[in-house]
């Protein structure tokens, strides 16, 4: 009987010990508690001249005005996404060039655009590239990734 209090005590106190000493996730800067919403991957093809040369995996977020809105811009998911997959595949992402680039200001610019047309004015405040991951088509392809803002 003492054994297993002792054992169910070792236990609580790790277990408090372990929430104690782990790090708080911090909240972005810039985004209010409940205004971000993470967007689902975006795959843009990376072409040279008329080849296509490699796909860029994109990661973002949106903030919304407020708590309120977000719930309405996640309600639109999936016509922002349609807005942002024909955007990418309608002009290249790519800065041009050889090994291709890409322009994170000017891509975040124009996500946000689209973004801001399907929710409409005020509901839209700005548009965050989390990761760029670029795979090439073929081994041996160099890619220069752009950083992303």
């Amino acid at each position: 009987m003492m054994f297993r209090c002792v054992c169910i005590g070792w236990i609580v106190g790790l277990l408090l010990f372990g929430t104690a000493s782990a790090a708080p996730a911090k909240p972005s800067a810039d985004a209010a508690p409940g205004t971000s919403i993470e967007m689902p991957y975006l795959i843009a093809p990376l072409t040279v001249g008329d080849s296509l040369v490699a796909y860029a995996y994109i990661s973002c977020k949106i903030i919304s005005s407020s708590q309120a809105t977000a719930i309405d811009v996640r309600d639109r998911i999936p016509f922002i996404q349609d807005a942002f997959v024909r955007d990418v595949n309608g002009v290249s992402i790519s800065g041009g060039g050889d090994p291709p680039t890409i322009d994170a200001n000017s891509l975040s610019a124009r996500l946000l655009a689209d973004a801001k047309k399907v929710m409409g004015p005020g509901k839209v405040l700005s548009l965050q590239l989390i990761q760029v991951q670029i795979t090439p088509l073929r081994p041996g392809v160099s890619v220069a990734p752009g950083s992303p803002s």
